[in-house]
């Protein structure tokens, strides 16, 4: 099990590579919680994630024989570009497997990094079984995605920096895959100040490290797609369940919904872009997952590599839970100038149409009428009320498409 010296020598061993990423109070977040929350934001690292902390860590404890033979590691995307672009700069071949559904965003930035990726197995498991192969074939040193005591001590670095940041901290909110990013920072942290608490956050679908901390050993659960690919792990580290049981208070989960939401509210409110694993700890301080108020926390924001495909679809389904997106299906007789009318009535009441779509074939559609679905920009549920109740005025049947 790793020490606080560990992790003070990882600070000094990767000081001059790694930023000190911002730790600031957040107005929004504090409001809605009703605690004081500070967003440690190490998503601002240069591959957009905390990973390459333990990445550089590791690489640079290697001798000068590992080094010469290269490395290779499995990763779901932040810890393949932590790898790829340190080894990169210290002259290391690396070569990382990858999940096949790895977004491309982060496929595309590790071969950029300049590693050669290969892409294998439906998850990390899958992808990892792959890179112990290939290690033991191609004699190259695995560098392991969070099982290990140099890069849990890399990522415990974080934990000092938030303590130097905002001392008076009373807790440290944290997400947790397999357990390297939570098992360093709570062994800085409590080693440091043990009145601090320390709490982790998995997605309810793969909550490895709950599971195993319940059974006392880590179990193999059953695959499981999460938005939070990136601690999307079915079986927690042997090395790290150790650290989370002695130094970690309670782990707590949270569903797709929550963590989109967190991913909009981080993106709206805060100016600032979070994959699902770097959202799922602020998901949780929203969702009141914690029984804690009136504290001044350290929230980790770890994480900004996501797919723009899948963010445009988080922020649709956002507007959509908030209000601001609505649709329509509303009858109306199928003659010159019917639309023309009920758009007047939506222009009234400065609803914005962005999509109409007519049927007259199905949906109970009178023989001489049409159906027309209608998606609107609005303000929120009081206009979507408001329009609704024009539309009854008006004598048009509809119902709202969820």
């Amino acid at each position: 099990m790793i020490q606080l010296s560990d992790i003070h020598s990882a600070l000094s061993r990767i000081r001059a590579d790694i930023r000190i990423s911002p730790c600031t109070h957040s107005e929004t977040f504090s409001g809605l919680t009703q605690n004081s929350i500070f967003l440690k934001l190490d998503n601002q690292q240069r591959t957009g994630a905390f990973k390459e902390r333990g990445a550089l860590n590791k690489l640079l404890t290697l001798n000068a024989e590992e080094r010469g033979r290269g490395v290779i590691a499995a990763s779901a995307g932040n810890h393949a570009q932590g790898v790829s672009y340190h080894a990169g700069r210290h002259g290391i071949r690396a070569r990382i497997v990858m999940p096949l559904p790895t977004p491309l965003t982060k496929v595309s930035a590790t071969r950029a990094y300049g590693a050669e990726v290969v892409l294998y197995g439906a998850n990390y498991d899958e992808a990892y079984g792959k890179a112990i192969e290939l290690s033991e074939q191609d004699h190259l040193t695995l560098i392991h995605a969070f099982d290990d005591d140099a890069v849990i001590a890399g990522q415990g670095t974080l934990g000092l920096e938030i303590l130097s940041q905002q001392p008076d901290i009373e807790a440290v909110v944290s997400p947790i895959g397999g357990g390297g990013l939570i098992g360093g920072i709570a062994c800085a942290v409590k080693e440091t100040n043990p009145k601090v608490k320390v709490y982790g956050v998995q997605p309810s679908r793969l909550p490895s490290m709950k599971a195993a901390v319940a059974q006392g050993k880590p179990v193999t659960l059953e695959a499981a797609k999460t938005i939070a690919d990136g601690i999307a792990v079915r079986r927690a580290g042997e090395r790290t369940l150790p650290l989370v049981q002695k130094y970690v208070d309670d782990i707590v989960t949270v569903e797709e919904e929550e963590i989109a939401n967190a991913i909009l509210l981080l993106l709206e409110r805060e100016k600032t872009l979070a994959e699902g694993a770097g959202a799922a700890a602020i998901a949780a301080v929203v969702n009141r997952k914690l029984a804690v108020q009136d504290k001044r926390l350290a929230v980790l924001v770890c994480g900004g590599n996501i797919d723009v495909t899948l963010l445009s679809r988080i922020i649709e389904r956002g507007l959509v839970k908030d209000g601001r997106l609505v649709r329509l299906r509303v009858h109306l007789p199928d003659y010159p100038g019917a639309l023309h009318r009920l758009t007047g009535i939506l222009a009234d009441h400065r609803a914005n149409i962005v999509e109409t779509a007519y049927d007259r074939a199905y949906h109970g559609v009178n023989l001489g009428d049409t159906a027309i679905d209608m998606t609107m920009e609005t303000r929120g549920p009081e206009h979507i009320a408001e329009l609704l109740t024009a539309l009854v005025a008006a004598g048009y049947p509809h119902e709202r498409i969820l």
